[in-house]
């Protein structure tokens, strides 16, 4: 299959469209990236790499870095993770307070805030050094050096990001936060703030379509743990649009504000997109319709 070839058409029929949507206003520091900026790249898994656009351009993955975090607690807790976190989609916004009171403090998923923030307590309740420790996992994962924080994005985040510290306060309230509040957020509001390009978060997510091996042979999690996370990204991964997600574009993947999607389709390829126009749910309207042509065109998702 000629992939240089189809992500040219698909990039150009994308941009065509309407562009419609907004950069994301909730971070102040978000608000000023170029809203049409975009790029695709994808990866197969024998290691090919074929991009077009702003691919190469680092943007901050966001709630993207949720699926590497779970993903690294998932590898040294297992199933224990899911004794304080749920599988279940959440049906309400990705930030939204009222169905964490009514399920007693244990968020439905990890892909939503409240359960990132679980998430990240348990990764500062086990690394030494979490920040350190946790970007390194990501160089190694990636296969570069050249990865970081952008540290006027999590600085921007921190000044602004009230509703997640309310949060992480309700979590801590119902005892599903164990380590202090101030730095848990701290740890959240930098694993946001990694800047990649799509070239980057594509070799970054090939392990979720390589059995958990990553480009380098490296075993981040068993085959059965990999099924397990892909099948919640499918069901999980855009928030309450996941279905719509799924419905149109056929694979597992997950969203985040910067405008990046990473998607895979098992035993085959990684592919991510960036354009920071979001829709009224929060995920990129120009990688969604990208992702949707993709599939079409190649007749390739797990459906």
């Amino acid at each position: 299959m000629n992939y240089q070839k189809i992500l040219q058409d698909v990039y150009l029929e994308a941009k065509s469209f309407p562009q419609i949507g907004n950069v994301a206003q909730t971070i102040p520091q978000l608000s000023t990236i170029d809203p049409d900026k975009f790029g695709i790249h994808l990866t197969t898994i024998k290691g090919q790499d074929y991009g077009i656009g702003d691919s190469n351009e680092k943007f901050s993955i966001q709630s993207v870095s949720k699926a590497l975090t779970v993903a690294l607690a998932f590898s040294f807790m297992g199933e224990k993770i899911w004794e304080r976190v749920g599988v279940e989609p959440s049906g309400t916004a990705f930030n939204s307070l009222v169905q964490l009171e009514f399920e007693k403090g244990i968020p439905r998923n990890p892909f939503i805030n409240a359960g990132a923030l679980v998430i990240a307590d348990m990764l500062v309740s086990h690394l030494k050094h979490p920040k350190e420790d946790f970007l390194a996992f990501i160089r190694a994962i990636s296969g570069t050096q050249e990865i970081d924080f952008n540290l006027k994005v999590a600085q921007s985040e921190k000044d602004t990001g009230f509703r997640n510290a309310t949060l992480a306060n309700f979590l801590k309230s119902f005892g599903n936060i164990e380590n202090d509040v101030a730095t848990v957020l701290d740890f959240y509001f930098h694993q946001c703030s990694i800047e990649m390009t799509c070239k980057e978060l594509a070799h970054s997510f090939y392990f979720f379509a390589n059995e958990g091996k990553t480009m380098d042979g490296n075993q981040v999690l068993s085959k059965s743990n990999v099924k397990r996370l892909n099948a919640l990204m499918q069901t999980c991964g855009f928030y309450d649009e996941s279905g719509e997600f799924t419905y149109k574009v056929g694979l597992p993947g997950k969203s985040g504000i910067g405008g990046g999607i990473a998607a895979l389709f098992p035993k085959h390829f990684t592919i991510v997109t960036w354009s920071p126009r979001l829709n009224e749910k929060g995920n990129s309207e120009l990688g969604m319709n990208a992702l949707e042509l993709f599939t079409t065109k190649t007749g390739m998702s797990v459906f």
